[in-house]
This record gives structure tokens, C-alpha cells and sequence, in this order.
């Protein structure tokens, strides 16, 4: 980009955030020669000519631009960014339900990137490429030590654009080769729906709002009904959020007909916008949303709504905190930014957004995340004082007030129940997933997944019987009996960590820690046989906050019925 081209790349975007540094709101128009941005615009443009005309080396004037941008925006909030024309294509992309790849899911480990299993109808699972298959090379070019990111982006590309993988598979005799054409490959924003168990459905919510979010959700709920389903819970764990109006329509299949969604309000108190359910009549069986501290943005205004007019109970984790809204700004060049222009505040006017004025963006993005990255794991039954279940009739009170000193003003919702604003979403029960961030777990899940490849490629001895079809088996769930966690597989794995001392995990630790070292076994066998969606359905049979959730279906009922009858909840 020439020193021109990013001058007029700076301006269009000093005029994008004028409404921050020079008082345009609404309609007002904004004088670019006398107010704050043409002074911020001037002194840009003289720094840029000085440093054109006398530094001492070449400019990358692409660098420096994108440097420029992206500091101005970032005196501003944690969400307001720039992104070069490479990344405004992916965010583009990201809103859309599809990518073209190869369609493969993939995991660092500790001496290379593995494939955990391929997406079902896409070139990775037709050409064959299975769980434990190390990347070793993309395109004749050594990827032994990339991370995932970068295997990721290798093998994105055009659509019928060819790739080339080389891959270390276990049993095998010599490296495999596989040229891909890359396709369009799915990416749904439920990622998992069944029954659990008689009459209670699962709808895993966890992959964005895009632009088929809620038509998704409609075709689970439905298909889910044809099975028996007479109440439902509700996984928002670990959503990122997306696009607003996907947040509304999915929440008006459960708020009541005109009742408000999400408000949005900017500086000017005439730009308020309140949104409500205007689509149709909700289904109304009892309703448990799950969140957690990754639950952000559109998935908080979902449970926000659902929590505000009691029409289902949370359970989980407080919940990100993120309610700015972002306007998408194109630029010239193909490049854009996203630009905080209002809050987002729940129907009864909890502020969802938490503080960021105070310390460090990488404190505010750490602070909810500070165990990631790390593997979806199992939990055990919480040990939490079963719920207070009356009868239909009774008044009831569920506890939503955090335990920590509130943040923002005391907010009354439906029926008088009590939450605060001042960031993100509160459980009403507060229940906590299974610690696995324990550097001993951490080795037992390494030396967990390098067993199972090994197994899967029939290279354990006497344990032949468990080598898998070259082929994932997707749509189907193992029953109790299939790939069963034996005493003589225990043993086999004991053997492996004493001859595997690569993660430092000996015997003992096995034995101190058997319970979890048999679900990890299992979950690492149903996802090499089945895929993700398999082993994630089993590492939810024994989810604390799933369990937690199921168990507060009844008072989930009593709670709507109650409101529904103008009761108060005091």
C-alpha cells in the first residue's frame, strides 16, 4: 500500500470514529475542519509526510498502517478493531454457517498437530484421515513444528483448490499421503442434540450465531419433540455470540409473544432501540440454560431475556460480560474495522458489559479465560444441596443474587426476583465444572490420547480386538458394551505410561486417579470409533452442570408457571 493509499485508508476511518472524539450523534452533522478529528487527521497527515520524506529506511507502510489503526482503536474499548483484508474476509466468513477446507478437526500435542477426527461428509472423512493421524506435512512443507493455527490456515483455501497432507498414522508401515480438494465445509451453530433421557432433550448452542442459528435451533427443538421431548436444556457454554438478530430470534422461541429481548443504547438517549419477540408464539415446556465464563455477547442476551422474564432458570458460571455492540465499518482496500457505536442491556435493564476502564485488554480477556486453552472434560455428580422442589402451586425463590459483592445497581426482574447489573449474566444456580487443569490430569490426558492411537491402530498387544475401521463411524453412539474400559485395558495403559515416560506420568498417579483416567480412556476410544460429536455426548453423561441442570427442570417449571400467574416471588 503506498503512503497515498493509507493516507485515505487513515481518513475514512477518522471519520468512522468521529461519533467518539468529535460529538457526532444521531443525525448532528460533524465539521471535519474545525472539530477534534480534523486536528487528530492533520497531525497524522504531517507525521506520515516527515516520516515518508526522512526516515533512513524503506517503509512498510501496510505495518505501520494497520499499527496506526488498530492503536487508535485500541484507546477505546476491548472490541473496537481493525482487520487487514486477509482478516476482514475471515470475520466475514465467521457470520456464515460454512468455510472452505478440508474439514478436519485437529489438537497440538506434545511432539506435533493430530488430527481428533474429521467432519462428517467433508473431503478429510471421504479421503479416509482418522484420529491419531499426525500432520507431518502440508504441501511438501514440514509442519512437525506449527501449531495448530498454522496447520489450520495451510489447509484452508479455495474452494476445488487441491492440498496435499503428509501423515505418521499408527500401524502404518510408512508415511501416507492424501491430496484433498478443499470444499465447503459445515459449521453449524448447534453442534450437538439429543435426548438424555426420557422426555428431556439437549440442544448444544456452542458455535456462534450465524446466519442459521435459529432456523438450526427450530429443526433440533422439532425433531427433539417427534422424540418425546417435553423439556429442555439449553447449552450456551463457551458461545462466542455473533450476530444480534440471530440472538433475538432465538430467544423469541421462548420469550412470550411481545415481551421485550435486548434494549441497545448509545450515547445519544434518543438512539435507545429495544427489540422484542415479534415472530410468534414460543414453545412452553420447562427450560435450564447452561453458561459459563466463555458465554459471550449474543448467547448473554439469550439467557439474560430467558433469566429476566423467568421463563427458565441458569445454571453454570457467570457468564463473559461482554455487551458492547460493534458496528462492522468497510474500508478501502478490502480492509474494515468493527466499532463499538451502544450497550447491550437486558429486558428489565441489567448493563451485561463488565468493566475494562481499569487494567490491562489482556487482563479483561484472561480474567474469564485464565484456564484456556484446554480440552472439553468430564465432570462428576455435583455434590451441590438438591433443589427446593414444591409443589405447583407454591411460591418459590431460586437464589440468583451472585455470592461476590455486586458490581452494578440492584435490578428487579419478573415475578421480584432480584440480580445486578454491571457485567454479564449470574447464574441462579452456581455450580462449577471439573478441575483439569491439574498438571497430573493435563499428563494423564496426553499419555491418555497417545495410548488410544496406538490401540485404534491395533499396535497393542493382546488388545488387538480393539483396532478400529479406517473409516469414522458417524451417526452412531456406542452402547455400554461397545469399547469397554476393561481391567486388562487398565493394565495395558499402566504398561504403556512405565515404557512412555515422555509426559512423566508413572503408574501410581494412574492408580490415585483411576475414576478419571477411565473416562478420559473412553472418551479419547468413542472419538476415534464415532467422532467429536460422539465424545462429547459422552463426557456430558457425567457433566456436573449438566447433571445440576436436569435436576432443576422441576423448579424450572414451578418458576415460569408461578410468574405466568402474576405471582410474586418474594
Amino acid at each position: 500500500m503506498s503512503s497515498k493509499s493509507f493516507g485515505r485508508v487513515i481518513a475514512v476511518t477518522l471519520v468512522a470514529v468521529a461519533a467518539l472524539v468529535g460529538g457526532l450523534v444521531g443525525s448532528r452533522a460533524f465539521n471535519r475542519k474545525t472539530g477534534p478529528a480534523a486536528i487528530v487527521e492533520d497531525a497524522y497527515t504531517e507525521a506520515l509526510s516527515s516520516v515518508s520524506a526522512n526516515y533512513v529506511d524503506e517503509i512498510d507502510y501496510d505495518k505501520a498502517g494497520e499499527a496506526a489503526i488498530q492503536g487508535m482503536l485500541s484507546t477505546l474499548d476491548p472490541h473496537s478493531n481493525f482487520f487487514s483484508k486477509n482478516e476482514y474476509a475471515k470475520l466475514l466468513q465467521d457470520q456464515e454457517s460454512r468455510f472452505t477446507g478440508i474439514g478436519v478437526s485437529i489438537l497440538r500435542h506434545r511432539d506435533g498437530v493430530y488430527v481428533q477426527s474429521p467432519v462428517e461428509g467433508t473431503p478429510a472423512a471421504r479421503a479416509g484421515l482418522r484420529f491419531g493421524d499426525r500432520i507431518v506435512e502440508v504441501d511438501g512443507k514440514d509442519a512437525r513444528e506449527w501449531t495448530t493455527p498454522e496447520v489450520s490456515k495451510a489447509v484452508r483455501g479455495p474452494e476445488g483448490a487441491r492440498v496435499t497432507i503428509k501423515i505418521e498414522r499408527a500401524g502404518a508401515n510408512a508415511p501416507l499421503y492424501f491430496t484433498l480438494v478443499r470444499g465447503n465445509v459445515p459449521q453449524p451453530s448447534i453442534r450437538s442434540f439429543f435426548m438424555l433421557r426420557p422426555g428431556v432433550g439437549y440442544v448444544g448452542l456452542s458455535g456462534g450465531f450465524t446466519q442459521t442459528t435459529a432456523d438450526e435451533l427450530s429443526e433440533a427443538m422439532g425433531r427433539l419433540q417427534k422424540e418425546g421431548m417435553r423439556q429442555l436444556v439449553l447449552d450456551l457454554r463457551n458461545n462466542p455470540g455473533g450476530l444480534l438478530t440471530q440472538a433475538i430470534k432465538v430467544s423469541s422461541q421462548f420469550v412470550e409473544r411481545g415481551k421485550m429481548i435486548v434494549s441497545v443504547r448509545g450515547r445519544d438517549p434518543e438512539s435507545v432501540a429495544e427489540y422484542k419477540n415479534n415472530i410468534g408464539e414460543p414453545v412452553d415446556y420447562p427450560l435450564v440454560v447452561l453458561i459459563n465464563r466463555n458465554t459471550a455477547s449474543a448467547s448473554e442476551i439469550v439467557a439474560g431475556a430467558i433469566q429476566d422474564h423467568a421463563r427458565g432458570l441458569v445454571v453454570g458460571e457467570t457468564s463473559f460480560g461482554k455487551g458492547l455492540v460493534q458496528k462492522v465499518f468497510n474500508l478501502p482496500f478490502g480492509a474494515g474495522l468493527t466499532l463499538t457505536t451502544a450497550h447491550y442491556y437486558t429486558p428489565y435493564g441489567r448493563l451485561i458489559q463488565r468493566a475494562y476502564s481499569s487494567g490491562s485488554f489482556y487482563e479483561y480477556y484472561t480474567r474469564h479465560l485464565e484456564d484456556e486453552p484446554r480440552p472439553a472434560q468430564p465432570g462428576a455428580p455435583t455434590h451441590a444441596e438438591p433443589p427446593n422442589v414444591a409443589a405447583p402451586d407454591a411460591v418459590q425463590t431460586p437464589q440468583p443474587t451472585p455470592r461476590a459483592t455486586p458490581t452494578g445497581p440492584a435490578i428487579k426482574t419478573a415475578g421480584g426476583r432480584v440480580y445486578y447489573g454491571g457485567g454479564g449474566i449470574t447464574p441462579d444456580y452456581e455450580v462449577k465444572p471439573l478441575d483439569v487443569a491439574t498438571p497430573a490430569r493435563a499428563r494423564i490426558f496426553e499419555a491418555s490420547f497417545y495410548f488410544v492411537r496406538q490401540l485404534a491402530g491395533g499396535q497393542i498387544a493382546g488388545l488387538e480386538n480393539y483396532r478400529l475401521a479406517d473409516a469414522t463411524q458417524f451417526g452412531r453412539y456406542p452402547r455400554p458394551a461397545d469399547l469397554p474400559v476393561t481391567d486388562r485395558l487398565i493394565e495395558a495403559f499402566r504398561d504403556f505410561v512405565k515404557r512412555d515416560t515422555a509426559d512423566g506420568l508413572g503408574p501410581a498417579q494412574v492408580d490415585s486417579d483411576l475414576d478419571y483416567v477411565k473416562t478420559r480412556l473412553r472418551d479419547d476410544l468413542v472419538t476415534a470409533a464415532y467422532g467429536t460429536d460422539a465424545g462429547a455426548r459422552f463426557l456430558l453423561e457425567s457433566d456436573p452442570q449438566l447433571l445440576r441442570a436436569i435436576e432443576v427442570l422441576p423448579e424450572s417449571k414451578t418458576l415460569a408457571a408461578n410468574v405466568s400467574k402474576g405471582l410474586a416471588l418474594n
